[in-house]
């Protein structure tokens, strides 16, 4: 049963990296898998959610590739900007992660997005930068009046900005994530209060 999923998995995932979402079809999927239609459903309830599944474990591949790649003796503000390079850089190279700024798209996961808790899958970011934010405290390289575990939740809202996008108005992601984000390090950073 398993191999049926993967298989669906694997072929849906090459056809949205090609097509794209929106000019993706069930039928299509279930074509290159060599399996009937029915079968898709035993697996995944609708196209957004196979979509979804894939989108996540494509997110957390990057973003563990690009924790990885961090050059953590560097300054707050500095591995700020690199994450946000870094993550900008990996959601335009993969077309997979390049769908959250396809708006027609975004409308249809955005909801799943949120059922699905996808920011909890990158949970394994938390416990690395909270005990950088810990080692910066320390170090008096990020203000120490803030809780570290509020200066994380402060991220978590920087980061769920993003699924505002459309309200906000998507033309202006991720230049506007990258200003906000630096002026909250910026304000984290001013260790004279």
């Amino acid at each position: 049963m398993e191999d049926k999923r993967k298989l669906l998995y694997d072929c849906a995932k090459e056809l949205f990296g090609v097509k794209g979402f929106k000019d993706t079809n069930i039928s299509e999927i279930t074509q290159k898998a060599g399996v009937a239609v029915g079968t898709f459903y035993k697996y995944y309830p609708s196209k957004e959610k196979l979509f979804m599944d894939i989108f996540l474990d494509e997110n957390v591949r990057l973003k563990k590739r690009f924790l990885q790649s961090l050059d953590l003796t560097r300054s707050p503000l500095e591995i700020m900007r690199q994450m946000m390079a870094l993550n900008a850089e990996g959601m335009n190279a993969n077309p997979i992660l390049r769908e959250w700024y396809n708006k027609s798209v975004f409308e249809k996961i955005e909801k799943l997005y949120r059922e699905e808790n996808g920011i909890q899958v990158v949970d394994f970011l938390y416990d690395t930068f909270l005990e950088l934010v810990n080692k910066w405290q320390a170090q008096g390289k990020m203000r120490k009046d803030i809780d570290s575990k509020m200066i994380m939740m402060v991220f978590a809202a920087i980061i769920n900005i993003d699924t505002h996008k459309d309200e906000i108005g998507i033309e202006y992601f991720p230049q506007l994530l990258a200003i906000i984000a630096e002026l909250v390090m910026e304000g984290l950073m001013n260790c004279s209060e």
